[in-house]
């Protein structure tokens, strides 16, 4: 028997992605941001969706957050991630919805409306992934 170490599927990279992943394998999470409006974009975008100015930024993100939604997959359907796992979608301080995954304590009760706050996961193959613990 061999050990085989689960490899992380990658993310879709577009053509504005890298700046973004950078940030996260970094610990320290950018997101872009309209110099004209001042809105948070996500996912990244060659222009704000509000003025269509290619004036944009990279600004790190507070990680604070709250659940919107979330559920809990009792089948694996990839290695990496194995049953039971959950996904859920956080609303970030800064507007933007990520769907990730809540790691740690779970909760006891509803998990809609819970905060959390930001972290970043090293998989078994070296990967980082954002992810989220509760704060309350």
């Amino acid at each position: 028997m061999t050990n085989v170490i689960a490899q992380t599927p990658p993310p879709v990279m577009g053509l504005y992605d890298e700046p973004l992943w950078e940030s996260i394998r970094d610990g320290n999470m950018k997101l872009q941001r309209s110099r004209t409006s001042g809105k948070y974009l996500y996912p990244p975008t060659p222009v704000c969706d509000q003025t269509l100015s290619d004036d944009l930024d990279w600004v790190p993100v507070s990680g604070k957050g709250e659940i919107l939604s979330w559920v809990i997959f009792h089948r694996q359907y990839l290695e990496a991630y194995p049953a039971p796992h959950n996904v859920i979608a956080v609303r970030l301080e800064e507007g933007p919805v990520i769907i990730s995954n809540l790691q740690g304590r779970q909760p006891e009760a509803s998990w809609i409306g819970r905060k959390v706050r930001l972290v970043y996961a090293t998989m078994p193959d070296g990967f980082v992934l954002p992810r989220f613990e509760l704060s309350d």
